[in-house]
């Protein structure tokens, strides 16, 4: 910065945008609160159907949500121009100061172009001589390296602040200058460190790495600098280089057990990169994608997607990327064998490779599985992959081409069916010996984000969209494979609880399946919003009861279905349901219908369990009852709420009075007694016989149900409420039987005796 220019700076420009910027936030944040107590807060409680309940819905959501990241952008930038200014000023006054106290020193200081210059009066000499001069002058070009630095950092700040969003607004958040232009020179500090040869990385250099990443790996400036200071080639470079033994003995001789966490926060840092919208990230993203199928000359065979889908293991990837790179990932192994007819020998371990993956669950060598775990991390790039075609039938592959009807489809191979159903899944091994189970596992979370539109392991809430037309689809596809070959799931039963968690987000489309009321009055019993899925009762049953063989599939479904169940009963018993809502049937007819669907249900999933304790490969009973336990602490927000019985559910007309907490009543009781008996574990004594099993499977369903009943009933003040008990016992016994003989007819794979009704 020029001498002069700060010597006589007129801050008032300054502080006049300055001040603009903050009457800005004032008004973004009436937008922001107009936005989302207005548009969305309507947009929430309105009755939204077909196009509108998936895209138009959504559409207002994120729209809502742009105000909210304009208000942080806006903060952001006031906060750096607002420090900006300030220390300016300081600098200033410390310049002008330092002036002063010369001239008592009997000095001069002078503008010299952009530069000055310090002299000693020409009739009175400075008391220290030359030395007073010296000092002065360092001082005055310390202050003045100060103010450079703080100008340039601003701008260099603020403009990468602007690029990070191309459309709309970014989300990172930053309070004064200093934060924002220290996240960038650590950036460019750490890429420089992860440039080095792996054989120069010394333990200091590791530890400045896994400390810079730990802190910074959220922070949207830090990883978009970071990504593009080291480039697609560097990343893979890097993470290839440390995780091999052969290169980085030192460091990974002494800080092996930090590995892990280093690949976790640069995972997490590179997502966080991918979601800016700069060139340099865009250039990024698409030299990753093609590096994918190239071989590092550092590490032999390792190809680039074996490196890079261990780096997605953790964080939100950007959606076009990962779709990207998903399309030339299958590419890759259609490529290597032979249109996925067998697994390529690339993705094995071999001894001398390096583990790519640090976790311990498995080599990393398969780069389908940290691709996957990405995918469970964003639903719509899961929706999308699982959707596209694998083979169509136009390309010369052995794979099928005809249903299991002998009908001829068009695409005789999805990406859901190459990986559900034909892949030959690598062997692996987990760090304590075992076969590893991560693979199918993530495939199985990547599949419950691709149908629910939320992250694996969360419960859905009364903000997310309604199932689209793709979504309901998938989860159709599903059912099916299962109800063709149960050993699908059987054979992987770590899978079955994202299994379970996708049935019990599906509850409105199961329910009305079972009814097998093609012009009846079964959707609006059920009501549900966006698209169903259309299931076969055949495949439902075969699905529940080889979902039900799992403890924690089992409690999944189990407890959703008596939530919905009770939720129903409420909202249906409610005087105030609008005519053109309700069941057009009798209180009682109502309460047997429901109760019915939700015995067979509940049947089927007995069934599973079943065969789980009195099978082949037997398992306790206390496992189910520990599953039941645990889905409380998934469901603590619902309870008393209503919230979590399926975003189907939450998004039909019923959603208002569940978002709203007035189904949570009858629900958050129904839940709270099951969590209760669950703890007791109730099924222990029962399990000696199928006879017992479905005794007591049978007696808590209709405690459930009737608990329920007389709930809604005296809430919704009916005449004798009492009566509603009767009700639900009878449709509970309906239930159960059709559970019972559906399964002799359906589920022919069942190896242990269906019980009588």
């Amino acid at each position: 910065m020029d001498f002069e220019a700060l010597h006589s700076a007129n801050f008032t420009l300054l502080d006049d945008t300055v001040s603009d910027w903050t009457s800005m936030l004032t008004k973004l944040e009436t937008l922001k609160r107009d936005a989302e107590e207005g548009l969305y807060g309507r947009a929430k409680k309105a009755n939204w159907a077909g196009y509108n309940a998936t895209v138009s819905r959504e559409f207002i959501g994120k729209t809502a949500g742009e105000f909210g990241d304009a208000v942080i952008q806006a903060t952001s930038i006031r906060n750096i121009m607002r420090d900006t200014r300030d220390e300016l000023k300081t600098q200033q006054r410390l310049l002008q100061e330092a002036i002063e106290r010369g001239r008592g020193k009997n000095l001069t200081v002078s503008a010299n172009g952009g530069g000055f210059t310090v002299r000693e009066n020409p009739d009175k000499k400075a008391p220290g001589g030359q030395s007073d001069v010296d000092a002065l002058r360092d001082e005055l070009q310390s202050i003045l390296n100060k103010a450079t630095e703080i100008d340039s950092t601003a701008s260099t700040s603020l403009k990468a602040l602007v690029d990070l969003a191309d459309h709309g607004f970014s989300d990172a958040a930053y309070k004064d200058r200093d934060t924002a232009a220290n996240a960038l020179k650590e950036a460019e500090r750490l890429a420089a460190l992860a440039r080095k040869k792996p054989e120069d990385l010394t333990v200091e250099d590791f530890d400045a790495l896994h400390a810079g990443l730990k802190k910074y790996s959220g922070d949207e400036l830090f990883a978009e600098r970071l990504a593009e200071q080291l480039g697609a080639r560097g990343t893979l470079d890097f993470w290839a280089g440390v995780s091999d033994p052969r290169s980085a003995y030192q460091v990974g001789h002494k800080r092996v057990d930090q590995f892990d966490d280093l690949q976790k926060h640069l995972s997490l840092t590179l997502a966080t990169a991918t979601q800016a919208d700069t060139p340099e990230m865009a250039n990024w993203k698409h030299e990753m994608t093609s590096l994918g199928s190239q071989s590092l000359a550092r590490n032999g065979t390792t190809m680039g997607f074996q490196v890079m889908s261990n780096l997605m293991r953790w964080g939100d990837y950007d959606d076009q990327f990962l779709t990207s790179y998903g399309t030339e990932l299958i590419k890759t192994e259609k490529k290597l064998s032979s249109n996925g007819q067998h697994i390529p020998l690339a993705w094995q371990h071999m001894d001398m490779e390096p583990y790519l993956n640090r976790t311990g669950t498995d080599s990393g060598s398969d780069p389908m599985v940290g691709f996957l775990k990405a995918l469970s991390n964003s639903p719509d790039a899961a929706t999308d992959f699982f959707s596209a075609p694998f083979l169509s039938k136009d390309e010369d592959h052995e794979f099928k081409t005809e249903d299991k009807d002998g009908n001829e489809v068009k695409d005789a191979l999805s990406n859901f069916d190459y990986l559900f159903e034909e892949r030959d899944w690598p062997q692996e091994r987990n760090s304590e010996g075992e076969d590893s189970i991560e693979g199918r596992n993530n495939l199985a979370l990547a599949l419950e984000a691709a149908t629910t539109g939320h992250r694996a392991g969360e419960m859905p809430t009364p903000d997310l969209a309604p199932h689209s037309e793709a979504q309901a689809t998938l989860m159709s596809a599903i059912v099916a494979s299962v109800e063709e070959d149960p050993k699908r799931l059987t054979d992987h039963a770590h899978m079955s609880d994202s299994m379970g968690q996708i049935a019990s987000e599906y509850l409105p489309d199961i329910n009305r399946a079972l009814a097998d009321d093609p012009r009846g009055n079964t959707d609006r019993l059920f009501p549900l919003a966006g698209a169903q899925a259309k299931l076969d009762h055949k495949d439902v049953t075969a699905f529940l009861i080889t979902v039900g063989q799992n403890p924690d599939g089992y409690a999944a479904v189990e407890v959703g279905q008596k939530a919905y169940m009770a939720s129903l009963m409420d909202y249906h018993l409610d005087p105030d349901l609008p005519a053109d809502k309700r069941y057009p049937h009798s209180a009682q007819e109502t309460i047997e219908t429901i109760a019915r669907r939700s015995g067979e249900v509940s049947g089927s999933l007995a069934i599973g369990m079943q065969e789980a304790l009195l099978g082949p490969a037997a398992k306790e009973a206390k496992e189910f009852s520990d599953s039941v336990a645990q889905q409380k602490n998934a469901w603590s927000g619902a309870i008393g709420t209503g919230i979590g019985v399926g975003v189907s559910f939450i998004a039909t007309p019923v959603g208002g009075a569940v978002a709203g907490g007035v189904a949570g009543t009858v629900s958050g009781m129904v839940l709270e007694h099951i969590f209760q008996q669950s703890e007791t574990d109730v099924l222990t004594e029962a399990s000696r016989s199928a006879s017992d099993l479905w005794e007591k499977s049978r007696d808590l369903s209709a405690e459930h149900g009737q608990l329920a009943a007389i709930n809604a009933a005296k809430k919704h003040e009916l005449p004798q409420p009492e009566k509603a008990a009767d009700w639900a016992l009878t449709g509970r016994d309906n239930g159960f039987s059709e559970a019972t003989a559906n399964a002799r007819g359906m589920a022919d794979h069942l190896t242990t005796e269906v019980p009588a009704a």
